[in-house]
This record gives C-alpha cells, structure tokens and sequence, in this order.
C-alpha cells in the first residue's frame, strides 16, 4: 500500500470513530486524541479497527507511534512493507 492509501484507511476509520469531526482539517502533526478530543477507550477502537481493516498487528508498546496522522501513518506503512517490498 503507499502512504496515500494508509492515510485513506486511517481517515475512514477516525470518522467512523469521531463522525462529528472534519478529517479534512486534521493537522498531521498534533496528537489525534487533543484535536478529535477522543478518549483512551476510543483510541483503543481506532487501533482495533486499523488492525482489522489493514491486517497489521500493532502491539501495545507501538501504539504510541498512532499519535499523530503523520506518525500513524508513517508507522502502519512500515508494517505493510513485507520483505522486499518497497512502496
């Protein structure tokens, strides 16, 4: 997948989460949980989404690395490169 899909998935799954905000907005550098005044419980389910929905195993140590748009997908892209593989 390239960035540019992941980015896709990860805004379908936000606005599945928080349907009220404007994803269009969001500033790929600060934490989606302050700007979509999120809750834990509610990052927990836009990480159980994310790996259903991209079939990547996010452990708990990682999901820090989900905080930011940008950070996020930067993170599931380098999940999604199989060896040898290269987007």
């Amino acid at each position: 997948m390239t960035s540019e899909q992941i980015r896709e998935v990860v805004l379908r799954v936000l606005g599945s989460i928080a349907p009220e905000a404007a994803m269009d907005s969001l500033n790929p550098k600060v934490s989606l949980r302050d700007q979509l005044d999120i809750d834990s419980v509610d990052f927990l389910n836009f990480v159980i989404a994310l790996h259903k929905e991209l079939g990547v195993d996010i452990p708990d140590i990682d999901v820090p690395k989900l905080a930011t748009l940008e950070s996020c997908v930067a993170y599931l892209l380098s999940k999604s490169e199989g060896p040898g593989e290269k987007n």
